[in-house]
């Protein structure tokens, strides 16, 4: 266990995973931790699991000594009452992890199969003997659900993504796949922001002034102020971004009448875009839906990603192409009388969304194959 990452090298914690997901890379998880945007008062303090053999890193994971539940997505609040009511104490617990990121990716990071299975031992063996009462892994991917025993509750989510059904180059061929009603619909509301005279700028990491960065976080902070919650990260972390990881970090900036009025803050990995922050300072109808879904879209397009993850909730991004995706999180309980107990919950919450999901793909806006537009 290592209290920060700034004490495994970058080398050695990267060959642990293929490069393809941003925020498992060892500039961002060690950013966050050296620009101020993790803290112990806040509920975060490092707790990263690694596996050495003979002086080489053979496994890793992301975690976090967690003394509550807040900036994790995956909502165990009725968990902690529970614990409460029964006088058993649930903070602090470990969480496997990238802070404030509701994104799918690696968590268990190994050169193997064994060794990411004993990395899953490890986790479960430190939780254990620390006394904490549950281990947690919040948004794994699909291939790593085999490293996981019985013992490790299973709970889904959904989220809404977009795909490259195949052969899109264009968003007029994203909009083509759509039955009449949602391709007018968005033509409208993207029409009403042209006609409002806004403009769209997109900056990598590398192209961006200090301006610009000095705008997207202006945005970051509005959002979070008018949702009455605390901003975590820094100023100092955006710039972070822009220098380590300049070609991962995506602005989208909205300009009317000379100012820049609106942005959202991306982050590029190998096949996808991940939309993370948006803000704006004028409401117009539309900006959000445009700088937001279609930018994004239209980027994808332009720049061969197939993908586009453009935050957690949200059902009305399904009328704008974003499908509903399941999402996947791991529990170690502790307390066994409460490990049978939430067993039972998850199984029947798993119901619950699968037929949610189901109810969902039902108002999916693009045609069935060979029908008619």
């Amino acid at each position: 266990m290592v209290e920060s990452l700034a004490s495994v090298p970058a080398e050695a914690w990267d060959a642990l995973h293929d490069g393809g997901n941003p925020f498992v890379a060892h500039a961002f998880l060690a950013g966050l931790e050296a620009t101020g945007c993790l803290r112990p008062e806040w509920g975060w303090t490092p707790r990263h699991l690694t596996l050495w053999r003979g002086g080489q890193l053979v496994a890793a994971a992301p975690g976090y000594r967690k003394t509550n539940s807040h900036g994790e997505f995956v909502f165990d609040h009725a968990w902690a009452h529970a614990y409460a009511r029964h006088g058993l104490e649930y903070f602090p617990k470990w969480l496997g992890a990238v802070p404030y990121s509701p994104v799918t990716g690696p968590r268990l990071l190994a050169v193997d199969d064994a060794a990411r299975r004993a990395l899953v031992e490890a986790i479960r063996e430190h939780a254990a003997a620390d006394g904490m009462s549950s281990a947690h892994i919040n948004f794994h991917t699909a291939a790593e659900d085999a490293a996981f025993g019985d013992d490790w509750l299973s709970r889904l989510d959904v989220q809404y993504h977009w795909r490259n059904q195949g052969s899109w180059r264009t968003f007029d061929d994203h909009l083509a796949a759509m039955d009449h009603k949602h391709r007018k619909n968005i033509r409208q509301e993207r029409r009403r922001v042209a006609q409002a005279g806004v403009t769209f700028r997109v900056r990598h990491g590398d192209e961006a002034d200090k301006a610009d960065l000095d705008a997207i976080y202006g945005f970051y902070l509005q959002t979070f102020a008018e949702y009455g919650n605390s901003p975590a990260l820094t100023p100092a972390f955006l710039r972070h971004l822009a220098t380590t990881m300049p070609r991962s970090l995506v602005l989208i900036l909205a300009e009317h009448e000379g100012d820049t009025i609106a942005g959202a803050l991306c982050l590029r990995g190998r096949d996808t875009l991940y939309g993370r922050y948006w803000g704006a300072t004028r409401t117009l109808p539309g900006l959000h839906f445009e700088t937001c879904y279609y930018r994004g879209i239209e980027y994808c397009l332009q720049h061969g990603l197939a993908h586009f993850e453009p935050g957690a909730q949200g059902e009305h991004k399904i009328a704008r192409g974003f499908l509903p995706q399941f999402v996947r999180s791991r529990h170690w309980i502790a307390e066994p009388a409460f490990a049978d107990a939430l067993r039972d919950w998850c199984a029947q919450e798993t119901a619950g969304v699968r037929a949610y999901a189901a109810t969902l793909a039902r108002h999916s806006p693009y045609r069935p194959e060979g029908a008619d537009r």
